[in-house]
Parts: C-alpha cells; sequence; structure tokens
C-alpha cells in the first residue's frame, strides 16, 4: 500500500473527514484491521485566510511548497491538498517535489463525466467560483459547462463557509439558502451541483438536493486511495 500525504487544517473540519474517508475505503476495500498508510501536516488556517483576503497568493503557495517538501520527506507516495480553493497555487507544490499530486477538479472531473452529464453548477468560496484555476480543467479537460451562482449568491455562500463551516457551525438556515441555490442552478439547467469547498457536504445532504450533488471531498479522497492501492 502507497502513503497518501495530505497538507490540512483548510479547514480541519474537513480535514478530519479526509482522514475518516481513506480509512473506511481502505477498510472496505481490503476487509480485515486494515486502514490508511497517511502522512498529515496541518496549517493554521487564520494565516491562510489573511493571505486569501488580502490577495496574497504567493505567500500561500510559498506555504504549501514548504507543505509539500515535509511530506516528501515523510515519505508520502502522493500528495493532496485537502481543500478546494488552495489549488489556486497547487503549481507551487507540483514544482516544489516530484511528488505525484493529484489535482481535486481533476478528480471531480472524472466523477461528473462517469455520471454522463455535461452541464453543471459549482458553488465554493467567490475565489473557486470566480477565478478559472478550477473551472478551466473542468471545461478543458472534460468538456463541461459550468454555471456559476449569481453576484448575490456567491456572496452568500462566501459568508457561510468562512464565517460558519470553518468554524464548526452548521445552520439549518444556511444548509436551507444553500439548497435554494443548488434549486435555482437546476432551473438554469444544471444536472448536478459540484460542493466546490470541502465543508459543504457536511451541510448539505445529497438527499435533499434538487439534482444530484458531487462531494468533492469523499470524490478526491476515492481516487487516492484507488491510487494508494493500484
Amino acid at each position: 500500500m502507497k502513503t497518501i500525504g495530505m497538507i490540512g487544517g483548510m479547514s480541519w473540519e474537513s480535514s478530519k473527514i479526509y482522514y475518516q474517508h481513506l480509512n473506511e475505503m481502505v477498510r472496505n476495500k481490503l476487509g480485515g484491521s486494515h486502514s490508511s498508510k497517511c502522512v498529515l501536516t496541518s496549517v493554521d488556517f487564520d494565516e491562510i485566510e489573511r493571505f486569501s483576503f488580502s490577495g496574497d497568493w504567493d505567500k500561500i503557495g510559498q506555504l504549501m511548497a514548504t507543505e509539500a517538501k515535509k511530506l516528501d520527506s515523510a515519505g508520502a507516495d502522493l500528495i493532496l491538498l485537502c481543500t478546494n480553493t488552495i489549488h489556486l497555487v497547487s503549481n507551487y507544490i507540483t514544482k516544489a517535489t516530484t511528488v505525484p499530486f493529484l489535482h481535486i477538479a481533476h478528480a471531480t472531473g472524472e466523477a461528473i463525466q462517469q455520471k454522463g452529464m455535461k452541464k453543471v453548477a459549482l458553488l465554493g468560496t467567490k475565489f473557486t467560483m470566480e477565478e478559472d484555476f478550477y473551472t478551466k480543467i473542468l471545461k478543458n479537460d472534460f468538456g463541461l459547462e459550468i454555471l456559476i451562482p449569481d453576484s448575490d449568491d456567491r456572496d452568500a455562500l462566501q459568508s457561510i463557509i468562512y464565517n460558519e463551516l470553518v468554524k464548526g457551525i452548521f445552520k439549518e438556515s444556511s444548509k436551507q439558502v444553500c439548497l435554494d441555490i443548488i434549486k435555482k442552478m437546476k432551473e438554469q439547467g444544471a444536472e448536478g451541483a459540484i460542493l466546490g469547498c470541502t465543508e459543504l457536504p457536511l451541510l448539505i445532504p445529497d438527499s435533499e438536493a434538487a439534482i444530484p450533488t458531487f462531494d468533492t471531498t469523499k470524490i478526491h479522497a476515492g481516487k487516492a486511495v484507488e491510487f494508494a492501492l493500484s
């Protein structure tokens, strides 16, 4: 079994779910007392958040490169960046180490393609929804049409994620806001909705959404386990 390296802490609310998914998936595939071989380095999210809002992405990239090198030294055979938004600087990771890097958007694109969908909505932070580091992979590599919520809904998602979810606050009212946004996206033709923030699946049950949702945390972890057991 190969060793999975994780850069976590963005936020730790979803990083702990990564760890749970990896171990449950390995156990389910191998049975018995098997669990995932993994190493985790975790950052202080307050620092990452401040640099994000000040637009200092180079500083974040340098921090991610440092963490990737730690995983390399610890014997990781694969690196996961346990967040959607910070993939904006994933090039710093791939330049810092030769350890294979699994991009969350690529894993998600494969999952959508397997479902035969062509038009999907993307929910996440404003950085993920408004920048092209995520959508260009989905469009260019998988031929998907990506729908983005309107400005007010993007603001609402940003507020819910940074003021509540990353702090472990999960409100019924916020869940309903997200479900309403997904419903609007369905009315615009979306066949599915990407939960493009690793905390969103903790808030939004797939069974309650108007269209199928793609849990990027679970998808990302699943592809890592496939690699580890290959």
